[in-house]
């Protein structure tokens, strides 16, 4: 189960790179670990540790003084691109993240993504590079996401409109999944099957 939804305010983690793969934010050495919240430190490893477990320097800019706290990733064109792994929404969720703004990612990581509590917000191209500029102008802006609303409010007042399917916007507003929903219906479905006699008889019969 994750934290509920809700709408929340934060600065912003750029990271303009493109084709990040899921092995760049969770390497695959960490895939043994069922720990969620020890994987904070797995996010980006490569790209943040050297081999002796120090920050490299200049630091990875998760590492760079003011960034810790922030909720929001804004990433290059598809993100979370490479294999199927769990663990790269787990990091992200470990270390902070509750949702991501991109042109577009790969398709199994959007799924988990959403499955494990971060909200993947795709945006237009026009509406990426207005974000970049907004970063440039005030690296600490900040922007406010309303999931209920499927809106960003952006520090001028204005909002961008977003999409997400609805059922996985259910599930990220009442912070539970797909067996967590069928788990809250168990009453509902076992009063229906009491009231419906069986269609087909399954039992077999004895020659």
């Amino acid at each position: 189960m994750a934290e509920p939804f809700r709408v929340f305010t934060s600065k912003v983690v750029p990271l303009p790179a493109e084709n990040v793969d899921t092995d760049q934010i969770v390497p695959a050495r960490y895939l043994k670990v069922t720990d969620k919240a020890g994987l904070a430190d797995a996010l980006f490893r490569d790209w943040r540790f050297d081999e002796d477990g120090s920050l490299k320097d200049p630091p990875f800019i998760l590492d760079r003084p003011g960034m810790g706290g922030r909720g929001i990733m804004l990433v290059g064109d598809n993100f979370g691109c490479g294999s199927s792994r769990e663990h790269a929404p787990w990091a992200l969720t470990a270390w902070g993240v509750r949702a991501i703004l991109s042109t577009s990612y790969a398709d199994i990581f959007r799924s988990n993504s959403l499955k494990n509590g971060v909200l993947p917000i795709v945006v237009p191209p026009q509406v990426h590079a207005r974000l970049w500029a907004l970063l440039d102008e005030d690296p600490d802006a900040e922007l406010t996401i309303d999931l209920a609303e499927e809106g960003i409010l952006l520090p001028d007042g204005s909002t961008i409109d977003f999409r997400i399917d609805p059922f996985a916007k259910q599930m990220l507003l009442a912070g539970t999944d797909e067996l967590g929903y069928l788990l809250s219906k168990e009453h509902e479905m076992a009063a229906w099957e009491a009231a419906h006699s069986p269609r087909i008889d399954t039992v077999a019969g004895v020659r």
